[in-house]
């Protein structure tokens, strides 16, 4: 089959011809319809989160759409032809976190699909069963790869935050794949959405999906503006950027009783947190890691509902996903991109 692969951590893909996975008794084999693009793939091939030689080379890719075409002999559940989604992380099943449906915090994490395992930058992903979600009818496959990360992770954000009606939600990053799902999942829980990212064509794609406001990072006057949506502050900040620079504006942001949430931690970064002030605002910081497999069918069925719209803007094939990186890099891309096979 065909197949992007990573040989260093940092490096370039290769566009290769690689020997077809091979299907263990508990797993099962998918032909890839479509496969999702955004920048939590460049973090991994970075090496951001793990960068252990004996885990290259490997495949990159983990919003999966596809079609099962084999399954392991112990598999139940799943059945040949039948069109499912990925879950991005490789749980035990058996512990309490798992048992609770909190598969992020399992305790015996294996890693992530196309770190630790090879991913949808191929024909063909063979994952253990449990990691594959059916995906409803009628979902084409393309903006189907934006359900299983871009749109689960702002559902389940908005849970964390518990976020509802009179809220006024600042999205730091609001343009990108999970920011700008997370600007149409707020105002559906019943917020007001404050947009903020870089370039106006971007700020536009915010505004058209319903944030009452959008404003870039870099704008001298930033800090009014947001104030002069909610003169108060913001009650929940979302930050999808994760530098020091975006944590501070976020932190600043909010008004009294805010909820910060974290999702995107790279090493090294840290921001200067006063308790003092905590206390007196009674800021609370919650940390929001992926989601559940329940809420990547839930947010399967929120598409299908036309209550969320996934946002690809970018398709390529397999050999020409570079494209799509590099209009990662330079910042261009609106929402999602995707690998159409």
């Amino acid at each position: 089959m065909r197949a992007q692969v990573l040989h260093e951590w940092g490096g370039k893909l290769s566009h290769e011809q690689v020997p077809m996975p091979r299907v263990g008794p508990h797993d099962a084999l998918v032909q890839v319809e479509a496969c999702g693009v955004g920048l939590t793939v460049l973090n991994y091939m970075r090496g951001n989160n793990s960068s252990r030689r004996e885990d290259l080379p490997r495949i990159p890719g983990h919003e999966i759409v596809g079609r099962v075409v084999d399954v392991g002999t112990a598999v139940n559940g799943l059945t040949v032809g039948q069109r499912v989604m990925a879950h991005f992380y490789l749980f035990c099943g058996a512990c309490d976190m798992c048992r609770l449906a909190h598969e992020p915090l399992c305790r015996n994490l294996r890693g992530q699909v196309g770190i630790v395992t090879d991913g949808g930058y191929a024909e063909y992903a063979a994952l253990p069963a449990a990691n594959w979600i059916p995906l409803p009818d009628g979902i084409e496959p393309v903006p189907a790869t934006a359900i299983p990360d871009a749109i689960a992770t702002p559902l389940h954000v908005s849970r964390r935050a518990g976020i509802g009606a009179l809220d006024v939600v600042v999205v730091i990053g609001a343009a990108g794949g999970v920011g700008i799902h997370m600007v149409q999942m707020a105002i559906l829980f019943g917020a007001r959405v404050v947009a903020i990212d870089r370039g106006e064509a971007k700020l536009a794609g915010t505004r058209e999906v319903g944030a009452v406001a959008a404003f870039a990072f870099d704008d001298p006057h930033l800090a009014e503006k947001v104030r002069a949506v909610e003169a108060g502050g913001a009650t929940v900040a979302v930050d999808f950027v994760g530098s020091r620079e975006t944590l501070t504006f976020a932190l600043g942001a909010l008004g009294p009783r805010g909820r910060l949430v974290v999702l995107t931690a790279f090493p090294g970064v840290a921001t200067d947190l006063v308790p003092r002030d905590f206390v007196h605002r009674e800021i609370s910081v919650l940390g929001s890691r992926y989601a559940s497999r329940l809420e990547l069918a839930q947010a399967a069925e929120l598409v299908t509902a036309r209550r969320i719209r996934p946002i690809v803007s970018e398709v390529s094939t397999l050999a020409d996903v570079e494209e799509i990186h590099a209009k990662l890099r330079q910042g261009t891309l609106l929402g999602r991109g995707a690998i159409r096979f």
